[in-house]
């Protein structure tokens, strides 16, 4: 039996996707705030997040149901690695370590990776397709803000081995489609994928104290105070 995933995950995120959006971190960010030093942070936070992913993806090439949306061209951590040599140096290694809400991320993708690997599904998508869908207006954002250029430091939003993002993204979206599970299991992917979310306004939460360290408390508070209407309520991506 098949089930439209991809478009049940859409809509049964679309409130999380909204809330993630107006953490403070991401509310700056979206608006052309970037402080360099919360944002080397965030890029280690998301090594060891997509790291613990991808090992576990890994394993998982032959699951009727992990296996199908298993695509090697949305693989972040040699891209990560990039960036943290570009942020901390050759010795990133020993630079960084996870906050404690990424190794709480973590550990949620190593826990169901053993106890029910097709609830990866839902952070597969929730992570990569959002990746994938605002990672090029994320990367001009950084630029501009960081006073960057080019793609150094910001090779986490590119994807060299996807040449047409849209068409890639319907390929993905019709594998979702057609994996072989119930609603049941559907509705469980899906609650798994607001639970991704959650874990990642959890590590922005940790990101805000380093950014109004770096902007002020009057600017941040003047740029996180209007709500802003979720980009998944408004458009389709």
């Amino acid at each position: 039996m098949s089930v439209a995933l991809a478009a049940q995950i859409r809509e049964g995120t679309k409130k999380s996707h909204t809330m993630a959006e107006n953490t403070g971190f991401v509310s700056c960010f979206l608006k052309g705030v970037v402080d360099k030093s919360s944002y080397r942070k965030l890029v280690a936070d998301l090594y060891f997040v997509y790291s613990a992913m991808e090992d576990e993806i890994s394993k998982l090439t032959d699951h009727p149901v992990v296996g199908p949306v298993a695509m090697a061209q949305l693989n972040r951590r040699e891209a990560l690695e990039q960036d943290l040599t570009y942020y901390f140096g050759e010795s990133w290694k020993e630079e960084i370590k996870p906050s404690p809400s990424a190794a709480a991320y973590v550990e949620r993708i190593h826990s169901v990776a053993q106890e029910s690997p097709e609830l990866l599904v839902g952070h597969h998508y929730t992570r990569y397709l959002g990746d994938l869908s605002g990672g090029q207006i994320l990367k001009n954002i950084a630029q501009k803000a960081m006073n960057m250029e080019g793609d150094a430091g910001l090779r986490f939003y590119v994807f060299d081995d996807i040449a047409d993002e849209k068409a890639f993204k319907a390929t993905y979206r019709s594998a979702m489609d057609t994996l072989p599970i119930d609603q049941a299991m559907a509705d469980r992917i899906v609650e798994e994928a607001n639970h991704a979310f959650h874990l990642n306004m959890n590590m922005f939460k940790e990101l805000e104290g380093n950014l109004v360290a770096a902007i002020g408390k009057v600017l941040f508070g003047f740029l996180t105070r209007r709500q802003r209407a979720g980009s998944t309520e408004a458009v389709t991506a």
